[in-house]
């Protein structure tokens, strides 16, 4: 990968931190609110249940865009963590996030969907 393309998903990965940092911060969509009325307070916990999904997947997805910064930093952004293959420029353009080449990360998906929750620690340890 040549200096201008790292340095081109440095500055989208950067960017992309600096706005999820944002959004990981307001924590006022969580917040519980209490009321007289039992309609209202399921419809608050029902919205602070969304509000709380929400926030966990830009967290995880936080932590992906700062783990591929660090990749960047190490020189290991672009190659697979598991098998240590190139990632393909086409992935990595979808989502300059991935640590993994698009074989890994489906084998990781229908391992996840299987329900062996470890398995994706398992790869990166395996790295």
């Amino acid at each position: 990968m040549t200096k201008t393309e790292l340095n081109k998903f440095k500055k989208i990965l950067e960017s992309r931190r600096d706005e999820l940092e944002q959004v990981v911060r307001n924590r006022d969509a969580i917040t519980i609110e209490k009321s007289a009325d039992a309609l209202d307070e399921v419809q608050h916990a029902a919205e602070r249940e969304l509000a709380i999904r929400n926030l966990d997947r830009e967290s995880n997805l936080l932590r992906n865009v700062r783990a591929a910064l660090a990749r960047i930093a190490d020189g290991s952004f672009g190659v697979c963590v598991h098998c240590e293959e190139e990632i393909s420029p086409k992935r990595l353009n979808a989502v300059p996030w991935a640590p993994y080449c698009i074989q890994c990360q489906e084998q990781a998906d229908r391992n996840r969907d299987e329900g062996n929750e470890g398995f994706e620690d398992m790869l990166v340890n395996a790295a």
